[in-house]
C-alpha cells in the first residue's frame, strides 16, 4: 500500500459519451497536485451526455475507477464527477442588502451571500454552481473588494449554473451504484476552463468550445468566471458515425479512419492517396475496400462545416462580439482532429487555439491531450480547497459508500451486482 494513503486523496471521474476516465491524485510536499493513477474504459450506456443504460454505465464507471486504484495502489471513497449533457442553464441573480452608509465589513458580505442562497433557486432546475461575481456599491459596478468602503446599498451578481434534475440524479445514481460517494457534480465547462484556460484569458474574455463525442458545449468566460453557455447536440462521434454509414465500416474502424487519415482541411493530394476500409458486410478474409482520402474528407468536412456553423451561431447568440482579438479555445476529444483549429479560425474570423490541460506531475502522456481537460480540471477543483464553487447536494441523504475495495465487493454482493 502506498504511503500516500494518509494524505488527502482527490478522485476525478469524467463520464462522457465515448469514454469514462478516472484520475486519482494527492498533494505532494510542495503542495502541488501529483497524479497517482488513471483509468479509462469505453463508455457504454451514455448518449449525448445522458445516461441511457444504468447497468452498462455503472460497470464502465466501476472498471475505470478500479484501473486507477490498481495503478495508484490506493482506494478511494468518493469522486468529483463531471456533467456535460445538454440542458445546462446559465443565468445571473442579483442580490442587494441595505447598509445605511456604514463601512462594509465581512459580516455584511456573509449576510449578502446568505441572502443569495434564496435568489439562486431556479424552480424546477437543480443548481450546480453559484459563483459570486463582481460586487456593486450604490450602483457602482465592478467592485472587486468592497470591504472598507462606505455604502448605503451593497449588491452582488451571482452567476448560476443549473440543469434538469433527472439526468443529474442518473449520474449520481450510477456513481453510487458503483459504491462510491459523490463529492460534487461539476458542469464540464467549468472544469475544462480551469484546466486549459490561462488566468488572463478568463479575466479578459474568452470563448471555450468543448468538442465532446456527443455534445459540444460553448461557454463564455469573463472576470474569472463562466458567464454564459450553450449546448449543441452534435459532437465528434457524429463524424465517425457518418463515416461508418457512408463506407459500410464498423464504428471502431470509422474512428480509426478519422484519427489516422482525417483532417478539417483538404489538400490537392487527397485525390491520389488511397486508404483501406474494412467493410462490416465483407466475409472473413475478403479484401478491404479502397477509398481515396478525398472521399473520406468529403464526409468529414460536411459534418465539420455543420458543427462550425452551429458554434458560430451559438457565439453570436451569447453576444461574443466586440474586439476581433477575443480568442476561441477548442478542447475536448473532437479538438484532436487534424487542422480543426485552422479551419475554425478561418470561418469564425478569430484567433483559435487548441486547449490542452495543464501539466501535472505523474499525468501519463496518453492523458495529456484535450480529450482529458475536464478530468484534469476536476482534479484541480478537488485540490483547490476553494470556496468559489458551492455544490448543491442532489436528492436526499443516502447511506455512506462502502470503504475500500473489500467493502465495495461485499456491498456489490449484497446488492446483486
Amino acid at each position: 500500500m502506498s504511503p500516500t494513503t494518509d494524505q488527502q486523496l482527490i478522485a476525478a471521474l469524467d463520464i462522457g459519451s465515448s469514454k469514462v476516465s478516472a484520475l486519482i491524485a494527492t498533494r505532494d510536499g510542495e503542495d502541488r497536485i501529483r497524479v497517482l493513477g488513471t483509468g479509462q474504459r469505453e463508455s457504454r450506456g451514455v448518449k449525448r451526455g445522458y445516461v441511457t443504460d444504468i447497468e452498462k454505465s455503472e460497470f464502465a464507471v466501476r472498471e475505470a475507477v478500479e484501473l486507477a486504484e490498481r495503478m495508484s495502489g490506493v482506494t478511494i471513497d468518493d469522486v468529483w464527477a463531471s456533467y456535460g449533457a445538454g440542458g445546462l442553464l446559465s443565468t445571473i441573480a442579483n442580490v442587494e442588502v441595505e447598509l445605511g452608509g456604514h463601512q462594509v465589513e465581512q459580516s455584511d458580505i456573509t449576510e449578502l451571500l446568505t441572502a443569495g442562497r434564496e435568489a439562486v433557486d431556479r424552480g424546477d432546475k437543480m443548481v450546480l454552481h453559484a459563483h459570486p461575481a463582481l460586487y456593486t456599491i450604490d450602483g457602482a459596478q465592478e467592485v472587486q473588494q468592497p470591504i472598507g468602503l462606505h455604502a448605503d446599498r451593497l449588491g452582488v451578481d451571482i452567476h448560476v449554473v443549473a440543469a434538469d434534475p433527472a439526468p443529474l440524479r442518473n449520474v449520481d445514481y450510477i456513481i453510487r451504484a458503483a459504491h462510491l460517494g459523490v463529492k460534487a457534480i461539476v458542469a464540464s465547462p467549468i472544469a475544462s476552463a480551469i484546466a486549459c484556460l490561462t488566468e488572463e484569458e478568463r479575466e479578459l474574455g474568452v470563448a471555450l468550445v468543448e468538442l465532446g463525442a456527443g455534445v459540444t458545449n460553448v461557454s463564455l468566460h469573463n472576470g474569472g468566471i463562466l458567464v454564459a453557455l450553450r449546448s449543441i447536440p452534435l459532437g465528434s462521434k457524429d463524424i465517425s458515425d457518418d463515416l461508418a454509414a457512408t463506407f459500410g465500416v464498423n464504428r471502431r474502424d470509422a474512428e480509426r479512419l478519422k484519427c489516422f487519415y482525417g483532417s478539417a482541411m483538404t489538400s490537392p493530394r487527397d485525390n491520389h492517396e488511397l486508404i483501406d476500409a474494412n467493410q462490416t458486410a465483407a466475409e472473413g478474409g475478403a479484401e478491404p475496400v479502397r477509398i481515396t482520402r478525398a472521399q473520406l474528407m468529403t464526409v468529414i468536412r460536411h459534418r465539420v462545416e455543420e458543427l462550425t456553423s452551429e458554434i458560430d451561431a451559438a457565439l453570436k447568440s451569447l453576444g461574443f462580439g466586440g474586439p476581433v482579438g477575443r480568442p476561441v479555445v477548442l478542447t475536448g476529444g473532437g479538438a484532436e482532429l487534424k487542422n480543426i483549429a485552422d479551419y475554425m479560425q478561418g470561418v469564425l474570423g478569430r484567433t483559435v487555439r487548441i486547449g490542452r490541460p495543464r501539466v501535472l506531475p505523474g499525468l501519463p502522456d496518453a492523458h495529456s491531450g484535450p480529450a482529458f481537460s475536464t478530468l484534469v480540471g476536476l482534479a484541480c477543483l478537488g485540490a483547490s480547497r476553494s470556496g468559489d464553487i458551492r455544490d448543491i447536494a442532489i436528492g436526499t441523504l443516502r447511506q455512506p459508500p462502502a470503504k475500500g475495495v473489500l467493502g465495495r465487493l461485499i456491498a456489490a454482493m449484497k446488492g446483486g451486482y
